[in-house]
């Protein structure tokens, strides 16, 4: 079994700050590398930013800067955005670097080796803001203005001398590679509009722009930069060091395991990324994802609608593990997601306080007065006790499953059960009144204990820095964590001292309670 797991979030356009979006690919992205990381798979983790094209030039020369000094600021942003995430990438490329250049200079050459570039003139619509070309039947008129259906962007016509990329030649390899991979698009809504526009018939593209400058210069052309979706699309393998094939990280990581990325920019992708690698003859990535959008109201946040959600204000207030949690239990994966303030503070409430952090300090207060805060010894489980317990076991290869088909409902939908049923059981049990029978009373403290070792493990990519508060309990650490033992009832040693960790999650007061 191939152990080596290789995730990418779309690498970030830095024309302005993060906004929730962004955090929401990020945060994502990175519950999947910690939980690949937990169960023993050598991680690669990739983000980025994306620093070239027309946009970027010109919001700095709004700002009165050369495009990379604005870059360098921008991109800081994005770089300490990760930190503040507490992100466990490997890499944080930058289009500007020289590892990067290189690669889509060569990446150019190969593809125009193989004879399929070519130039011509470019006349058509085009959208500074997504930077994206659009057919005449992607645009509607709408309040004087010309706009993209499919992002609501503003786009003006060019007429320029440009190269081409043979787009419309890797058609039926397209169809074909949809066809026998049929996990390689996801979710299945997504991979059915790809596959209706790919069937539509496919253009040559035009990958070069004469009418500004701020990009990777065309091989043996320096009058024209090259596309910006060339450009950051090739990212994914510049980080692995192509056009080395036999650098270890290249080896290692490539095909990737999945890019993750928004809906909006699936096309780019999921046709013309795979298009390019098919004509350079470099293997596809193994899967493509493309999330929804995080919703403010009904519509998706944006600079330009002015409806951005700071992560950075919401971190301030409410700290980064619950936004974490929130974002990643909330947002039914693969669908648009309509975030809150209140439903914020409503999960908080009661999945965190209520739910987890309850158990954690009944569980622990009681053992620390009546097991004299050690794990106390245990001489059988009943059969009350083993229903909780084998809940986990019977569980793990599911669960495998589930997250490798990116199924985070599944996963989160498994801990808040079992919380409840870990307090339920804690309640039903009544240990309290069992004093007279200590066997029985240690043997609820030491079931109720392992689940919350369970559950800590299980939270722990989706809420890292409380799991580090909480495995304290047991004088463990990050390093101990470990998938396959969620699956053991004895990790536990009796007679190890327990540590009262205090309050983990604050109940947050209402002011309409």
């Amino acid at each position: 079994m191939d152990k080596n797991y290789y995730i990418t979030t779309p690498i970030y356009y830095p024309s302005a700050r993060p906004h929730m979006g962004h955090a929401y690919s990020s945060i994502i992205a990175d519950f999947f590398a910690r939980f690949k990381r937990m169960d023993g798979f050598n991680v690669h983790f990739l983000t980025g930013t994306d620093e070239h094209g027309l946009k970027i030039q010109r919001a700095a020369e709004n700002k009165n800067l050369a495009p990379l000094e604005f870059c360098n600021q921008i991109s800081k942003t994005f770089r300490d955005l990760s930190v503040t995430l507490n992100l466990s990438n490997t890499d944080f490329i930058r289009t500007t670097e020289i590892r990067h250049k290189k690669t889509v200079q060569y990446l150019w050459s190969e593809l125009e080796k193989n004879d399929d570039i070519y130039l011509s003139k470019y006349s058509g619509w085009y959208s500074i803001s997504d930077e994206a070309f659009y057919n005449e039947d992607e645009i509607i008129e709408k309040d004087g203005f010309n706009i993209a259906l499919s992002s609501g962007s503003s786009v003006e016509w060019i007429e320029e001398e440009s190269y081409f990329f043979r787009l419309s030649k890797w058609q039926d390899n397209l169809i074909n590679y949809y066809e026998k991979n049929p996990d390689f698009i996801l979710p299945k809504s997504r991979k059915n509009e790809v596959i209706s526009f790919v069937k539509s018939g496919l253009k040559d593209l035009s990958i070069s722009r004469k009418a500004f400058s701020w990009g990777i210069k065309v091989p043996h052309n320096p009058d024209h930069v090259i596309y910006v979706w060339l450009d950051a699309l090739t990212n994914y393998i510049s980080a692995l060091n192509y056009p080395n094939t036999n650098d270890k990280l290249f080896k290692d990581f490539w095909p990737a395991s999945i890019h993750l990325i928004g809906k909006d920019i699936l096309r780019f992708h999921a046709v013309y990324w795979p298009a390019f690698l098919m004509a350079a003859k470099i293997p596809l990535p193994k899967k493509i994802y493309g999330h929804g959008w995080i919703l403010s109201g009904d519509e998706k946040m944006s600079k330009s609608k002015g409806n951005i959600l700071d992560p950075l204000d919401i971190i301030d207030i409410y700290g980064l593990d619950p936004l974490r949690y929130y974002l990643i239990k909330e947002v039914s994966f693969g669908n648009d997601g309509n975030i809150s303030q209140n439903r914020l503070e409503d999960c908080i409430n009661s999945d965190l306080a209520n739910n987890f952090g309850n158990l954690c300090q009944r569980v622990t207060a009681f053992a620390e007065k009546n097991c004299s805060s050690m794990v106390p010894v245990i001489k059988k489980f009943d059969d009350e006790d083993l229903v909780l317990l084998n809940k986990f076991t019977d569980n793990l290869s599911n669960i495998r499953q589930q997250i490798d088909k990116q199924n985070i409902n599944y996963y989160i939908d498994f801990i808040v059960t079992s919380l409840f049923e870990a307090n339920k059981y804690f309640n039903d049990q009544e240990p309290w009144k069992k004093k007279d029978d200590k066997d029985r009373l240690n043997t609820i403290v030491y079931t109720s204990l392992e689940v919350i070792r369970k559950v800590s493990y299980m939270l722990y990519p989706i809420i890292p820095d409380t799991i580090k508060k909480t495995l304290n309990i047991f004088n463990l650490d990050t390093s101990d964590i470990n998938f396959e033992s969620i699956g053991k009832h004895d990790f536990l040693k009796s007679g190890n001292i327990l540590n009262n960790i205090g309050i983990l999650f604050k109940k947050i007061e209402k002011k309409n309670d």
